[in-house]
């Protein structure tokens, strides 16, 4: 099992049937320029609106999680890129900053030049002269920039192809598309408040194609094989292969290249997941979640999951064995992902954490009272932020609660399932020290905790930081403790020196400095069995 520790940036690759993004893998750890030709041989340019068409052919769509079509998006920037005169820029996003997520990492890592032949290919037919690399992780930068300079290309001016590798810190909104472009632009890595098309205007007020490593990766497959036998490979209205990252409850965490249409429980049993997993969540942490029964009969694309209630998203597949407790595994997800928040609208960096505590309100057994209240909380988050994060995030808990009724109601209306919280489901690991986290994004180190000995109630301190600290029904704050992120700093500080009463300090968070994996804490009460160490 995981026990909740991050992946490896590249896991064991493995596949269905005959490999197509990773012909090679079984030669060489990664390929390189001469190792690259000789697996996948030359690749031809094509033009702009026949590049189009087979992108349309092959029912071409993005692999990062929204699924747009590519050969819209490609029509799209060179329309705008004709109309205005300019010159458009090509954006790879090898960002992947999710825990559960890998397969991006793993092809730049081990394939790099098959997603700079898609990119190249796209650049060429739209006529752009810039290409953008965004990138997270020290593995995937040295791999492209290795690749660029196998090819010859560099950042320096003059050149007929400006190509450069654009790093951001690893935080789940840096791989958000405006804040890719963002960053690329010198800005910080988050999503601005005002939202624009990047084919209208991207990367230095420029028409931009953005999409992400697999896609572009998939059309130089296709551009090599031609439509027609690219489309002999899975489904018809979904050809080609699908890169699957499966991890959680699973004997042997994997990267798994399968032709589309393939059994979901045959993915899982090639991971070594339990023979009946009581939950399969699809699409990684901004995904929905199937039952037993209905993980056991689904097929592995965007369509079929959709139909059966799951997504395909990113690719990531992480089943949940029966000795856990479901919630309480959501309920770190959750807290993982209130913590993410690029801390500038408030519907994420207040809205997710409410919803955090809500959801472990609910595990604490707070009745029905609690899980109306997180419903509220859910609802009130989307379509409001900056980015699709709020809206993700909140998906993700409102399918945790949707999926495991049998665990709600004994949380709801008992003490709780019995089961303890084992992590089974990868987290990200603390950025080493000296690399940053992105400005004023991510763990602090530090948590906020109040002395009840010399508390009063006087409620200052949820006026100040009402992301951390809520009053409850007796006009004191609800929680003892709180991890502070970085985006609330400097309002922490804030609040302890205006408290009157000097009931609050802020202190170095023991947990994060041990570099241990962080569990649930509860309130005193009922519940406590759900997250403890095991049956009481």
């Amino acid at each position: 099992m995981n026990g909740g520790a991050a992946l490896p940036d590249v896991p064991e690759v493995r596949v269905v049937g005959l490999p197509q993004l990773t012909s090679g893998f079984d030669l060489v750890e990664r390929l390189d320029l001469g190792t690259h030709l000789q697996v996948h041989g030359p690749l031809e340019p094509i033009g702009g609106e026949r590049l189009a068409a087979l992108a349309e052919r092959i029912s071409l769509r993005g692999r990062g999680g929204a699924g747009f079509p590519f050969a819209r998006k490609l029509r799209s920037v060179a329309d705008a890129a004709i109309r205005r005169g300019v010159r458009p820029v090509v954006v790879v996003n090898g960002s992947e900053d999710e825990p559960a997520c890998r397969k991006d990492t793993v092809l730049i890592n081990r394939a790099p030049h098959l997603v700079l032949d898609g990119a190249l290919l796209a650049a060429e037919a739209v006529g752009a002269r810039t290409l953008v690399v965004g990138v997270t992780r020290e593995s995937t930068q040295r791999s492209m920039e290795r690749a660029l300079a196998e090819r010859g290309l560099s950042n320096r001016r003059g050149a007929s192809m400006r190509a450069r590798v654009q790093r951001n810190p690893v935080r789940m909104v840096t791989g958000e598309s405006s804040a890719l472009i963002r960053s690329a632009d010198g800005g910080p890595a988050r999503p601005p408040g005002r939202k624009v098309r990047a084919s209208e205007a991207g990367v230095g007020g420029a028409p931009t194609l953005l999409s992400n490593a697999e896609t572009f990766a998939q059309l130089a497959i296709a551009a090599r094989t031609g439509a027609d036998r690219y489309r002999r490979t899975g489904l018809r209205d979904e050809p080609g292969t699908v890169l699957l990252t499966v991890s959680g409850a699973v004997a042997r965490p994997m990267v798994l290249e399968a032709p589309s249409g393939v059994p979901l429980r045959y993915v899982l049993q090639l991971a070594g997941a339990p023979p009946l997993p009581q939950g399969v969540l699809t699409g990684g942490y901004h995904g929905r979640w199937l039952d037993t029964a209905t993980a056991h009969d689904a097929i592995v694309s965007r369509a079929a999951l959709e139909a059966a209630g799951g997504a395909l998203g990113a690719g990531a597949i992480l089943p949940l064995g029966q000795d856990t407790c479901p919630l309480g595994e959501a309920l770190l997800v959750a807290r993982w992902l209130a913590g993410e928040s690029a801390g500038q609208c408030g519907p994420c960096y207040r809205g997710l954490p409410a919803a955090a505590r809500g959801l472990e309100d609910v595990l604490n057994g707070g009745g029905p009272a609690a899980l109306e209240a997180l419903r509220q909380i859910t609802h009130a988050v989307k379509r409001r932020g900056a980015c699709k994060h709020p809206d993700g995030s909140a998906a993700f808990i409102e399918s945790s609660v949707s999926a495991f009724t049998d665990d709600l109601a004994a949380h709801v209306l008992g003490s709780g399932c019995g089961r303890p919280v084992r992590g089974v489901l990868p987290l990200q690991e603390e950025p080493a020290a000296g690399t940053g986290t992105g400005g004023d994004a991510g763990p602090s180190g530090q948590r906020l905790a109040v002395d009840w000995t010399l508390c009063q109630g006087h409620g200052l301190c949820a006026d100040i930081v009402p992301e951390l600290i809520q009053l409850g029904q007796d006009g004191y704050p609800s929680v003892a403790e709180a991890a502070v992120p970085r985006y609330s700093q400097a309002r922490a500080v804030r609040a302890v020196r205006r408290c009157p009463a000097l009931a609050l300090r802020l202190e170095e968070d023991p947990a994060k400095a041990a570099g241990r994996s962080v569990l649930p804490m509860l309130q005193p009460g009922r519940g406590r069995r759900a997250l403890g160490s095991g049956r009481e």
